[in-house]
Protein backbone atom coordinates (compact mmCIF):
# COMPACT_ATOMS: atom_id res chain seq x y z
CA UNK A 1 0.00 0.00 0.00
CA UNK A 2 1.52 3.51 -0.31
CA UNK A 3 1.53 5.78 2.30
CA UNK A 4 -0.76 9.06 2.17
CA UNK A 5 1.22 11.86 3.27
CA UNK A 6 0.26 13.90 5.97
CA UNK A 7 -2.41 16.53 6.99
CA UNK A 8 0.13 19.42 6.37
CA UNK A 9 0.76 18.05 2.69
CA UNK A 10 -2.22 17.22 1.78
CA UNK A 11 -3.52 20.98 2.48
CA UNK A 12 -1.21 22.06 0.82
CA UNK A 13 -1.11 19.99 -2.29
CA UNK A 14 -4.96 20.67 -2.15
CA UNK A 15 -4.40 24.23 -2.47
CA UNK A 16 -2.02 23.85 -5.10
CA UNK A 17 -5.03 21.91 -7.25
CA UNK A 18 -7.76 24.33 -6.38
CA UNK A 19 -6.18 27.62 -6.04
CA UNK A 20 -5.35 28.29 -9.15
CA UNK A 21 -8.33 26.81 -10.90
CA UNK A 22 -10.64 29.09 -8.52
CA UNK A 23 -8.46 32.11 -9.31
CA UNK A 24 -8.61 31.28 -13.47
CA UNK A 25 -12.27 31.17 -13.05
CA UNK A 26 -12.68 34.47 -11.51
CA UNK A 27 -9.81 35.92 -14.17
CA UNK A 28 -12.42 35.08 -17.01
CA UNK A 29 -15.40 36.77 -15.40
CA UNK A 30 -13.30 39.62 -14.87
CA UNK A 31 -11.19 40.07 -18.13
CA UNK A 32 -14.27 39.45 -20.09
CA UNK A 33 -16.36 42.16 -17.85
CA UNK A 34 -13.72 45.05 -18.50
CA UNK A 35 -13.97 44.07 -22.15
CA UNK A 36 -17.53 44.70 -21.83
CA UNK A 37 -16.90 48.13 -19.95
CA UNK A 38 -18.06 46.59 -16.69
CA UNK A 39 -16.25 47.81 -13.47
CA UNK A 40 -15.57 45.39 -11.05
CA UNK A 41 -15.69 46.09 -7.07
CA UNK A 42 -14.47 42.94 -5.27
CA UNK A 43 -12.31 40.36 -7.43
CA UNK A 44 -12.45 37.54 -4.18
CA UNK A 45 -10.49 34.42 -3.78
CA UNK A 46 -12.16 32.83 -0.84
CA UNK A 47 -15.23 33.64 1.46
CA UNK A 48 -15.80 34.73 4.32
CA UNK A 49 -13.60 37.35 6.49
CA UNK A 50 -10.62 39.16 4.71
CA UNK A 51 -7.36 37.98 5.21
CA UNK A 52 -5.62 40.11 2.86
CA UNK A 53 -5.85 42.16 -0.28
CA UNK A 54 -5.46 45.45 -2.30
CA UNK A 55 -7.39 47.94 -3.88
CA UNK A 56 -6.14 48.55 -7.92
CA UNK A 57 -5.96 51.97 -9.43
CA UNK A 58 -9.85 51.17 -11.18
CA UNK A 59 -11.34 51.16 -7.45
CA UNK A 60 -11.35 47.08 -7.30
CA UNK A 61 -10.82 45.16 -4.19
CA UNK A 62 -8.65 42.03 -4.58
CA UNK A 63 -8.38 40.35 -1.52
CA UNK A 64 -8.43 36.66 0.03
CA UNK A 65 -11.13 35.29 2.31
CA UNK A 66 -10.16 32.70 5.13
CA UNK A 67 -12.50 29.75 3.52
CA UNK A 68 -10.92 28.46 0.17
CA UNK A 69 -13.64 26.64 -1.59
CA UNK A 70 -14.18 29.05 -4.17
CA UNK A 71 -14.75 32.89 -5.25
CA UNK A 72 -16.46 35.44 -6.46
CA UNK A 73 -16.37 38.78 -8.53
CA UNK A 74 -18.89 41.39 -7.70
CA UNK A 75 -19.07 43.53 -10.60
CA UNK A 76 -20.98 47.34 -10.12
CA UNK A 77 -24.92 46.71 -9.67
CA UNK A 78 -24.78 43.77 -7.89
CA UNK A 79 -25.89 43.67 -4.07
CA UNK A 80 -23.62 40.41 -3.26
CA UNK A 81 -21.46 37.75 -4.39
CA UNK A 82 -24.39 35.79 -6.45
CA UNK A 83 -24.47 38.90 -8.71
CA UNK A 84 -28.24 39.45 -7.84
CA UNK A 85 -29.03 43.21 -8.79
CA UNK A 86 -28.96 45.94 -6.41
CA UNK A 87 -32.04 47.77 -7.02
CA UNK A 88 -30.56 51.21 -6.92
CA UNK A 89 -28.50 50.93 -9.94
CA UNK A 90 -30.58 52.69 -12.25
CA UNK A 91 -30.37 55.86 -10.08
CA UNK A 92 -26.91 55.88 -10.27
CA UNK A 93 -25.44 59.10 -12.75
CA UNK A 94 -25.21 57.81 -16.29
CA UNK A 95 -21.35 57.45 -16.68
CA UNK A 96 -21.52 55.25 -12.99
CA UNK A 97 -24.75 53.49 -14.69
CA UNK A 98 -22.77 52.56 -17.92
CA UNK A 99 -20.58 50.93 -16.44
CA UNK A 100 -22.87 48.14 -13.90
CA UNK A 101 -23.18 44.87 -15.20
CA UNK A 102 -27.17 44.87 -15.44
CA UNK A 103 -26.95 47.62 -17.61
CA UNK A 104 -25.47 45.68 -20.24
CA UNK A 105 -27.70 43.87 -23.08
CA UNK A 106 -28.21 40.61 -21.92
CA UNK A 107 -25.39 39.00 -24.53
CA UNK A 108 -23.11 40.82 -22.54
CA UNK A 109 -23.94 39.44 -19.15
CA UNK A 110 -23.79 35.97 -20.70
CA UNK A 111 -20.61 36.15 -22.08
CA UNK A 112 -19.48 37.40 -18.80
CA UNK A 113 -20.91 34.47 -16.93
CA UNK A 114 -19.55 32.06 -18.99
CA UNK A 115 -16.31 33.35 -19.34
CA UNK A 116 -15.56 31.77 -16.04
CA UNK A 117 -16.54 28.03 -17.49
CA UNK A 118 -15.04 28.36 -20.36
CA UNK A 119 -11.71 29.66 -18.87
CA UNK A 120 -12.16 25.88 -16.62
CA UNK A 121 -12.28 23.83 -19.71
CA UNK A 122 -9.84 26.11 -21.65
CA UNK A 123 -6.97 25.39 -18.74
CA UNK A 124 -7.81 21.92 -18.55
CA UNK A 125 -7.59 21.46 -21.93
CA UNK A 126 -4.10 22.55 -22.39
CA UNK A 127 -3.04 21.48 -19.24
CA UNK A 128 -4.06 18.14 -21.35
CA UNK A 129 -2.46 18.96 -24.65
CA UNK A 130 1.02 19.89 -22.88
CA UNK A 131 1.01 16.46 -21.65
CA UNK A 132 0.32 14.87 -24.77
CA UNK A 133 2.76 17.40 -26.32
CA UNK A 134 5.38 16.12 -23.61
CA UNK A 135 5.21 12.86 -22.95
CA UNK A 136 2.75 11.26 -25.94
CA UNK A 137 -0.19 9.61 -25.77
CA UNK A 138 -0.25 6.03 -23.78
CA UNK A 139 -2.96 4.39 -25.11
CA UNK A 140 -4.30 0.83 -24.72
CA UNK A 141 -6.33 -1.47 -26.94
CA UNK A 142 -9.92 -2.84 -25.75
CA UNK A 143 -8.41 -5.89 -25.90
CA UNK A 144 -8.81 -8.72 -23.22
CA UNK A 145 -5.32 -9.44 -21.78
CA UNK A 146 -5.95 -11.29 -18.82
CA UNK A 147 -9.59 -13.04 -17.12
CA UNK A 148 -9.63 -13.77 -13.32
CA UNK A 149 -10.59 -17.26 -12.71
CA UNK A 150 -14.23 -17.25 -11.53
CA UNK A 151 -15.43 -13.86 -12.54
CA UNK A 152 -18.46 -12.74 -14.95
CA UNK A 153 -16.23 -12.40 -18.27
CA UNK A 154 -15.17 -15.95 -17.77
CA UNK A 155 -18.62 -17.13 -16.65
CA UNK A 156 -19.93 -15.28 -20.15
CA UNK A 157 -17.75 -16.99 -22.48
CA UNK A 158 -15.07 -14.09 -22.84
CA UNK A 159 -11.55 -15.40 -24.26
CA UNK A 160 -8.09 -14.02 -24.23
CA UNK A 161 -7.24 -11.74 -27.47
CA UNK A 162 -11.03 -10.36 -27.79
CA UNK A 163 -11.30 -6.86 -29.08
CA UNK A 164 -14.62 -5.40 -27.12
CA UNK A 165 -15.85 -2.65 -29.98
CA UNK A 166 -18.23 -1.62 -28.07
CA UNK A 167 -20.71 -2.00 -25.45
CA UNK A 168 -24.34 -1.06 -26.06
CA UNK A 169 -24.32 1.83 -28.73
CA UNK A 170 -21.06 3.07 -26.83
CA UNK A 171 -18.36 2.43 -29.19
CA UNK A 172 -15.17 1.62 -26.92
CA UNK A 173 -12.06 2.89 -28.62
CA UNK A 174 -9.75 1.73 -25.92
CA UNK A 175 -9.75 0.03 -22.49
CA UNK A 176 -10.33 3.21 -20.16
CA UNK A 177 -13.22 3.37 -22.09
CA UNK A 178 -14.32 -0.28 -21.59
CA UNK A 179 -13.26 0.34 -18.00
CA UNK A 180 -15.40 3.12 -17.09
CA UNK A 181 -18.54 2.09 -18.77
CA UNK A 182 -18.07 -1.26 -16.78
CA UNK A 183 -17.33 0.58 -13.49
CA UNK A 184 -20.33 2.83 -13.34
CA UNK A 185 -22.52 -0.09 -14.12
CA UNK A 186 -22.84 -2.72 -11.89
CA UNK A 187 -25.47 -5.52 -12.12
CA UNK A 188 -26.50 -3.97 -15.23
CA UNK A 189 -27.11 -6.69 -18.27
CA UNK A 190 -24.74 -5.04 -21.13
CA UNK A 191 -24.38 -6.12 -24.52
CA UNK A 192 -20.63 -6.40 -25.33
CA UNK A 193 -19.92 -6.13 -29.16
CA UNK A 194 -16.54 -8.53 -30.12
CA UNK A 195 -14.17 -8.98 -32.97
CA UNK A 196 -12.83 -12.47 -32.01
CA UNK A 197 -10.74 -13.89 -34.58
CA UNK A 198 -12.06 -12.24 -37.39
CA UNK A 199 -15.58 -12.85 -36.79
CA UNK A 200 -17.88 -10.77 -34.98
CA UNK A 201 -20.23 -11.82 -32.07
CA UNK A 202 -21.95 -10.50 -29.03
CA UNK A 203 -22.05 -10.90 -25.61
CA UNK A 204 -24.69 -10.53 -22.88
CA UNK A 205 -23.15 -9.60 -19.35
CA UNK A 206 -23.87 -8.06 -16.37
CA UNK A 207 -20.88 -6.69 -14.27
CA UNK A 208 -20.28 -7.45 -10.73
CA UNK A 209 -20.60 -5.13 -7.64
CA UNK A 210 -17.32 -5.15 -6.45
CA UNK A 211 -16.01 -3.31 -3.20
CA UNK A 212 -11.96 -3.10 -3.13
CA UNK A 213 -9.22 -0.87 -2.07
CA UNK A 214 -6.64 0.81 -4.30
CA UNK A 215 -3.47 1.17 -3.58
CA UNK A 216 -3.75 4.17 -1.07
CA UNK A 217 -6.33 2.32 0.92
CA UNK A 218 -9.76 3.69 -0.51
CA UNK A 219 -12.67 2.06 -0.55
CA UNK A 220 -13.79 1.58 -4.52
CA UNK A 221 -17.52 0.47 -5.50
CA UNK A 222 -17.89 -0.18 -8.66
CA UNK A 223 -19.09 -2.89 -11.63
CA UNK A 224 -16.31 -5.20 -12.46
CA UNK A 225 -15.87 -7.89 -15.45
CA UNK A 226 -12.21 -9.14 -14.27
CA UNK A 227 -10.96 -8.50 -17.55
CA UNK A 228 -7.31 -7.32 -17.83
CA UNK A 229 -5.50 -5.24 -20.13
CA UNK A 230 -3.18 -5.66 -22.77
CA UNK A 231 -0.09 -4.19 -22.08
CA UNK A 232 -0.22 -0.02 -23.05
CA UNK A 233 1.72 2.04 -25.90
CA UNK A 234 3.07 4.80 -26.02
CA UNK A 235 2.16 7.06 -29.30
CA UNK A 236 4.49 9.99 -29.95
CA UNK A 237 1.82 12.75 -31.11
CA UNK A 238 2.53 14.93 -34.42
CA UNK A 239 2.02 18.94 -33.37
CA UNK A 240 -1.33 18.72 -35.63
CA UNK A 241 -2.38 15.66 -33.58
CA UNK A 242 -2.05 17.38 -29.81
CA UNK A 243 -4.81 19.74 -30.75
CA UNK A 244 -7.29 17.21 -31.80
CA UNK A 245 -6.35 14.63 -29.48
CA UNK A 246 -6.19 17.06 -25.98
CA UNK A 247 -9.89 17.37 -27.76
CA UNK A 248 -10.87 14.13 -27.27
CA UNK A 249 -9.80 13.90 -24.24
CA UNK A 250 -11.46 16.77 -22.66
CA UNK A 251 -14.92 15.87 -24.41
CA UNK A 252 -14.05 12.42 -22.70
CA UNK A 253 -13.70 13.64 -19.09
CA UNK A 254 -17.04 15.57 -19.58
CA UNK A 255 -19.35 13.06 -20.73
CA UNK A 256 -17.83 10.05 -18.61
CA UNK A 257 -18.92 13.04 -15.81
CA UNK A 258 -22.14 13.36 -17.54
CA UNK A 259 -22.39 9.44 -17.55
CA UNK A 260 -21.35 8.94 -13.66
CA UNK A 261 -23.71 11.20 -12.32
CA UNK A 262 -26.57 9.56 -14.49
CA UNK A 263 -25.69 6.17 -13.49
CA UNK A 264 -26.16 7.94 -9.37
CA UNK A 265 -29.36 9.62 -10.20
CA UNK A 266 -31.00 6.19 -11.67
CA UNK A 267 -30.05 4.38 -8.38
CA UNK A 268 -27.40 2.14 -10.94
CA UNK A 269 -24.44 3.66 -8.60
CA UNK A 270 -24.44 4.48 -4.87
CA UNK A 271 -24.96 8.09 -4.32
CA UNK A 272 -22.13 7.80 -1.66
CA UNK A 273 -19.59 7.84 -4.95
CA UNK A 274 -20.09 11.28 -4.59
CA UNK A 275 -17.22 13.57 -3.36
CA UNK A 276 -16.82 16.73 -1.95
CA UNK A 277 -13.93 19.00 -0.92
CA UNK A 278 -12.51 16.57 2.10
CA UNK A 279 -12.27 13.61 -0.45
CA UNK A 280 -11.01 16.11 -3.06
CA UNK A 281 -7.87 17.40 -0.85
CA UNK A 282 -7.21 13.69 0.34
CA UNK A 283 -6.98 12.80 -3.44
CA UNK A 284 -4.68 15.86 -4.32
CA UNK A 285 -2.34 14.48 -1.79
CA UNK A 286 -2.39 11.08 -2.58
CA UNK A 287 -2.07 11.86 -6.75
CA UNK A 288 1.13 14.08 -5.69
CA UNK A 289 2.76 11.26 -4.06
CA UNK A 290 3.05 9.83 -7.57
CA UNK A 291 4.84 12.89 -9.39
CA UNK A 292 4.02 15.58 -11.12
CA UNK A 293 2.68 14.04 -13.81
CA UNK A 294 -0.28 12.30 -11.99
CA UNK A 295 -0.87 15.46 -9.99
CA UNK A 296 -1.18 17.70 -13.55
CA UNK A 297 -3.90 15.19 -15.12
CA UNK A 298 -5.67 15.33 -12.03
CA UNK A 299 -5.41 19.15 -11.82
CA UNK A 300 -6.78 19.09 -15.62
CA UNK A 301 -9.55 16.61 -14.63
CA UNK A 302 -10.67 18.75 -11.27
CA UNK A 303 -10.51 21.88 -13.71
CA UNK A 304 -13.05 20.81 -16.71
CA UNK A 305 -15.21 19.26 -14.13
CA UNK A 306 -15.53 22.71 -11.91
CA UNK A 307 -16.29 24.08 -15.76
CA UNK A 308 -18.96 21.65 -16.41
CA UNK A 309 -20.36 21.68 -12.66
CA UNK A 310 -20.51 25.72 -12.80
CA UNK A 311 -22.61 25.54 -16.12
CA UNK A 312 -25.57 23.20 -14.55
CA UNK A 313 -28.87 25.08 -14.38
CA UNK A 314 -28.57 25.71 -10.93
CA UNK A 315 -29.21 29.55 -9.62
CA UNK A 316 -25.99 30.59 -7.47
CA UNK A 317 -23.81 28.85 -10.38
CA UNK A 318 -23.49 30.63 -13.78
CA UNK A 319 -25.65 28.00 -15.53
CA UNK A 320 -28.64 29.21 -13.49
CA UNK A 321 -27.52 33.01 -14.63
CA UNK A 322 -27.15 31.97 -17.77
CA UNK A 323 -30.52 30.11 -17.93
CA UNK A 324 -32.63 33.64 -16.52
CA UNK A 325 -30.28 35.02 -19.29
CA UNK A 326 -31.97 32.68 -21.82
CA UNK A 327 -35.57 32.83 -20.65
CA UNK A 328 -34.85 36.76 -21.27
CA UNK A 329 -33.56 36.76 -24.30
CA UNK A 330 -36.39 35.07 -25.11
CA UNK A 331 -39.43 36.68 -23.59
CA UNK A 332 -37.30 40.61 -24.27
CA UNK A 333 -37.55 41.32 -20.72
CA UNK A 334 -35.49 40.30 -17.36
CA UNK A 335 -37.53 37.63 -15.35
CA UNK A 336 -38.82 39.23 -12.33
CA UNK A 337 -36.73 39.92 -9.25
CA UNK A 338 -39.44 38.40 -6.84
CA UNK A 339 -38.83 35.24 -9.00
CA UNK A 340 -35.20 35.32 -9.35
CA UNK A 341 -35.02 35.88 -5.61
CA UNK A 342 -37.10 32.75 -4.85
CA UNK A 343 -35.00 30.67 -7.58
CA UNK A 344 -31.25 31.84 -5.70
CA UNK A 345 -33.09 31.43 -2.06
CA UNK A 346 -33.86 27.91 -3.76
CA UNK A 347 -30.55 27.19 -5.19
CA UNK A 348 -28.62 28.53 -2.08
CA UNK A 349 -30.42 25.50 -0.59
CA UNK A 350 -30.31 23.25 -2.79
CA UNK A 351 -26.26 23.89 -2.57
CA UNK A 352 -25.93 23.57 0.48
CA UNK A 353 -27.81 20.61 1.50
CA UNK A 354 -25.56 18.88 -1.29
CA UNK A 355 -22.58 19.72 0.11
CA UNK A 356 -23.53 18.73 3.45
CA UNK A 357 -24.48 15.56 1.64
CA UNK A 358 -20.82 14.71 0.10
CA UNK A 359 -18.81 16.26 3.38
CA UNK A 360 -20.86 14.04 5.12
CA UNK A 361 -19.36 11.25 2.77
CA UNK A 362 -16.46 12.26 2.67
CA UNK A 363 -15.70 11.67 6.16
CA UNK A 364 -17.77 8.66 6.14
CA UNK A 365 -14.98 7.37 3.75
CA UNK A 366 -12.20 8.25 6.42
CA UNK A 367 -13.96 5.87 8.32
CA UNK A 368 -14.36 9.01 10.68
CA UNK A 369 -18.05 7.71 12.36
CA UNK A 370 -16.88 4.31 12.78
CA UNK A 371 -13.94 5.73 14.78
CA UNK A 372 -16.40 7.64 16.82
CA UNK A 373 -18.78 5.37 17.20
CA UNK A 374 -15.91 2.65 18.11
CA UNK A 375 -15.05 5.61 21.20
CA UNK A 376 -18.52 5.86 22.44
CA UNK A 377 -19.07 2.24 22.35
Amino acid sequence: MIETPGFIWTVIFFLLAIGPLIFLHELGHYLVGRWCGVKADVFSIGFGREITGWTDKRGTRWKVGWLPLGGYVRFAGDANAASQPDGEWMELPDFERSQVFHAKPVWKRAAITAAGPVANFLVGYLLLAGLLAGLGDMRTPSIVGSIKAGSVAEKSGFRQGDRIVSIGDKGVDDFETLYETVYARPRMMLDFAIQRDGRSLHILAAPAYLEARDAFGNVQRRGSMGIGPVAPARVSLDWLEIPGAALDRTVGVIRSTIDGLGQILFGNLSAKEMSGPVKMAKFAGQVATLGWVPFIGFVALVSINLGFINLLPIPMLDGGHLFFYAIEAVIRRPVPPQAQDWAFRTGFAVLMTLMLFVTFNDLASLELWHRLSGLIG
